[in-house]
């Protein structure tokens, strides 16, 4: 279950709860993020998103403003685009949840197959750089050899070793981008299961409302 998430229920509202259209998720006082069928005026002015029975984002509201940020129009205006950027963001994130997983282990399955994929990856690039190690460090020796005994390093030699050197910073620059690429997709992959934990508590408390 998504950490942070406190489902706070209304006893006095629960017979009207479950013909309710539509729920609501903010923050309380302490921080904690509350979903209920309704946004109480003491936090209201502090932003809160509609949600549908499915948990998916319909409406972002953004916090209150001042009076003096209400005067000054240009900021109202980025503010609201702002919002509605964020709202088409986060129910565009939930219906892709919906549609491609129906559990979180749906979830964990396809990050081990992407992560298994780019290790591969990574162990072939691990792999062809020690190659062109070896082969740099067996060229260098053949050079070393001959400036002991006093001949000049052929010239297919030094080319071999300037094309060698090139070869390894490529692949060393490859392999940071992989290693990257894989902090990048468990990333994306951890915020997805946690964004999905958080409609199916939504989904959980519609159908417990439902029940009682």
């Amino acid at each position: 279950m998504f950490k942070g998430l406190c489902l706070i229920l209304a006893a006095l509202l629960l017979a009207t709860q479950a013909s309710a259209d539509n729920l609501y998720r903010y923050k309380n006082d302490v921080g904690g993020t509350v979903v209920d069928w309704h946004v109480p005026a003491e936090f209201a002015g502090r932003g809160y998103e509609v949600l549908s029975l499915q948990g998916e984002v319909l409406e972002v509201v953004t916090r209150q403003l001042s009076s003096a940020e209400l005067k000054n129009k240009d900021r109202v205006k980025r503010l609201q685009q702002d919002a509605a950027v964020e709202q088409a963001r986060l129910a565009e994130w939930d219906r892709f949840l919906l549609l491609r997983y129906s559990t979180v282990e749906d979830i964990d399955a396809a990050q081990e197959r992407s992560l298994r994929e780019l290790k591969i990856r990574l162990s072939v690039l691990f792999s062809n750089r020690r190659s062109s190690r070896a082969r740099l460090e067996k060229v260098l020796a053949r050079v070393a050899d001959l400036e002991r005994r006093g001949a000049e390093a052929q010239q297919q030699d030094l080319e071999t070793i300037a094309g060698l050197r090139a070869e390894i910073e490529s692949r060393s620059r490859a392999i940071a981008d992989r290693e990257a690429q894989v902090v990048a997709v468990t990333k994306e992959f951890n915020d997805d299961r946690d964004r999905f934990a958080q409609l199916q508590d939504v989904v959980l408390l519609r159908r417990s409302l439902s029940r009682d």
